[in-house]
């Protein structure tokens, strides 16, 4: 069963924690540490991009935190609630109530319209979809005129916007976002950051980014760095050549380093 801690209330409560996050792939002399130790505390509210070369652990993390994998020690916790224990059914039930996600390819399905797709969620989780809710999702995301449209008659940029909309109808504690724009043109990825960037700053949403981009990561708030499982530095009010330069000397003093907070 999952533990029920205090639920935090305001923007200035702590939406996602890990404490002592690890997780290792593989036994004996094959095994690899994709996450050693990793502690970090994000405030509701808050955008936070992610960024670490390949191997980093920057994708564990996401799964670990979203509760898509579960880390081999440690604890985490979403609005105060920790996933811990249960089965699948119980974590599937938590990330339906608790967790939205942006993925690159959308992941839209194109015999659904676009009001359709954002009500998904709902009606997989058993509940009947709040139409007033599903509209004001897409009203917000700049679609509320193409509701009846299916994905294929959208844009890129659109169809990440409708993917946006769906990840908060369900007003999720977090927002984990995975390379969203990696399949956009530069003019839609621009657009889609700056809603996500609008999504935690104007809605309270917390949005965490996976990304590999320096100009992606300079739309969030602060950059978390990430070098062989453990986090190897933090930078505020980032800029895209400041997220450029801290990732060329990403290995440096990374040793001995266990966790932040942030």
């Amino acid at each position: 069963m999952f533990v029920r801690e205090r639920r935090p209330t305001g923007r200035d409560s702590e939406a996602l924690r890990l404490d002592s996050v690890t997780k290792v792939y593989g036994t004996g002399d094959g095994a690899v540490t994709a996450l050693d130790e990793v502690t970090l505390s994000l405030p509701a509210g808050s955008f936070t991009a992610v960024m670490g070369p390949s191997g980093s652990g920057k994708s564990t993390l996401l799964r670990c935190a979203a509760g898509l994998d579960r880390p081999d020690r440690g604890r985490i916790l979403v609005d105060g609630e920790e996933m811990s224990g249960g089965g699948e059914a119980a974590l599937t039930r938590f990330r339906r109530e608790r967790i939205g996600f942006v993925f690159q390819q959308y992941n839209l399905l194109p015999t659904l319209t676009v009001e359709e797709n954002v009500a998904l969620p709902s009606r997989l989780a058993g509940r009947r979809a709040e139409p007033d809710r599903v509209r004001e999702m897409l009203t917000r995301v700049g679609l509320g005129e193409r509701l009846g449209r299916f994905p294929d008659e959208l844009s890129g940029g659109q169809c990440q916007r409708v993917a946006i909309a769906r990840a908060l109808v369900t007003r999720p504690g977090v927002v984990f976002a995975d390379e969203p724009t990696g399949a956009l043109d530069t003019r839609s990825a621009r657009e889609v950051l700056t809603l996500l960037r609008e999504t935690a700053r104007d809605h309270g949403a917390t949005v965490v980014l996976v990304t590999h981009d320096p100009v992606a990561a300079a739309y969030a708030g602060s950059v978390l760095f990430l070098a062989d499982g453990r986090l190897a530095g933090h930078l505020a009010a980032p800029t895209a050549e400041a997220v450029a330069e801290r990732m060329t000397h990403l290995g440096d003093g990374v040793a001995g380093r266990r966790g932040a907070e942030v």
